[in-house]
């Protein structure tokens, strides 16, 4: 199901939709849940039910490592993307972008430290 947001977006929701996007884009499917919470010089991007069926069932197998080192990865590869969607939300630069993956549960955190204002 694809949902449509009417009306300008905030931040937040800038910064959640080109996460999913991305990831999308670089792995085939795109979590189900985001959310991004802005707290000073800071941006955390929570999202949820990353893994692809193909990831699922290595972790099934016992190859959990490999998938988290996939994912990994993939996050390196996307990083310039990344940083460029906070920046372009936030109108601040981003210094630090750190980035982690849980199997079970399914879930990321992409981490973005902002330049101070």
């Amino acid at each position: 199901m694809n949902h449509q947001r009417e009306g300008p977006l905030g931040p937040n929701a800038q910064i959640s939709d080109a996460a999913v996007r991305l990831l999308r884009e670089y792995t085939g499917r795109g979590p189900t849940k985001s959310r991004t919470t802005i707290d000073h010089d800071t941006v955390v991007v929570m999202l949820g039910d990353t893994l692809t069926k193909g990831e699922r069932k290595l972790v099934e197998s016992g190859k959990e490592e490999r998938v988290l080192a996939l994912r990994h990865d993939f996050q390196l590869a996307m990083r310039d993307d990344l940083v460029e969607a906070v920046e372009s939300a936030t109108g601040r630069t981003v210094m630090a972008f750190m980035s982690q993956n849980h199997v079970n549960p399914d879930l990321a955190a992409e981490v973005f430290a902002l330049e101070p204002e």
